[in-house]
Formats: structure tokens, C-alpha cells, sequence
């Protein structure tokens, strides 16, 4: 019962943190695998280093607490030998979603660090979506200039 206050109030810290221009990153210790693909499960591969969930998540799961009353886990994985790939919530969203992969906490924004080769594997890390109620939500994807905008249906289905 102690862990559930405790867990609450690093998450908010963690995630008011981002807000103020700290953004964590995630090393490569935080990797909880290593597969050879990151097609599988009908993963998307975003700016050819970034393997994200399918657009569909379908089950989001009462967290009984606020502001993220629901959860949805789903992981994210990385190539390895890419370079440094930040991940974030567009500004119009983090009063309804937040994210956490590795180590990074329930967070608007996190970055993971550059893993070394072989470029043929992927780093997996478990983590997943926060909202306040299902939705269709964006995430940004930035690696050096380049950026993508991904939608996910967390636990409700993208019109788009």
C-alpha cells in the first residue's frame, strides 16, 4: 500500500521535471532486450532506427490515480549503432498523456542514448503510455534534424 504514494509522487516529479527543460535519457543498461528485428507484432519502424507500438492499442487499464487515470504498456525499441533518439509529447498534449520507457519515469519527454553496434540488433525497452482517458495521441520522434509525428489509438481507436 506504501508504494503506490511513493510511486505517485516520483512520477509526478519525474514528469514536472520534463516540463522544466530536463529531459532524461534512457542508457543502454535499461535495454531489457536485444531482438534481431524490430518488425515483429506489428511494430512500426519510424526514421529507420525507431521500431514504435502498433496504431492501435487497445487495452487501457484504470490506474485509480491521478492525473493518469489509465495505462497502457507497450514498448519501444531502438536500433543499435543509431544515434540519439528523442521522444515527446507535443505541448497541446501533456495535460493528457505522458510516457515512460527504461529508467525515464512517467515524463513528457525522454531521449535514448546512443547504444554501440551491432547495428543488426535492436535495443528493447519496457514502458508504455499514461493518459487521462483513452484517446488518439501523438508522439513527436526526433533523431538529429529529422522528425516524425506518430499517432497511437490508446485504448481507442485513430480516426486518421
Amino acid at each position: 500500500m506504501l508504494l503506490v504514494p511513493v510511486v505517485a509522487a516520483t512520477a509526478a516529479a519525474a514528469s514536472s521535471g520534463a516540463r522544466h527543460g530536463t529531459i532524461p535519457t534512457v542508457s543502454c543498461f535499461d535495454a531489457i532486450e536485444h531482438p534481431n528485428t524490430g518488425h515483429g507484432s506489428g511494430y512500426r519502424v519510424v526514421l529507420g532506427v525507431v521500431s514504435v507500438p502498433p496504431v492501435y492499442l487497445e487495452q487501457a487499464v484504470p490506474t485509480h490515480t491521478e492525473p493518469w487515470r489509465y495505462w497502457r504498456k507497450a514498448g519501444l525499441l531502438v536500433r543499435m549503432g543509431s544515434p540519439v533518439v528523442t521522444v515527446s509529447v507535443p505541448a497541446a498534449w501533456r495535460n493528457r498523456v505522458a510516457v515512460t520507457w527504461g529508467s525515464a519515469g512517467t515524463v513528457s519527454a525522454l531521449r535514448i542514448g546512443h547504444c554501440p553496434p551491432p547495428a543488426t540488433a535492436w535495443s528493447a525497452y519496457a514502458g508504455g503510455f499514461y493518459v487521462r482517458s483513452p484517446a488518439c495521441v501523438p508522439l513527436l520522434f526526433r533523431i538529429g534534424p529529422r522528425t516524425a509525428t506518430v499517432w497511437f489509438g490508446v485504448g481507442r481507436r485513430c480516426a486518421r
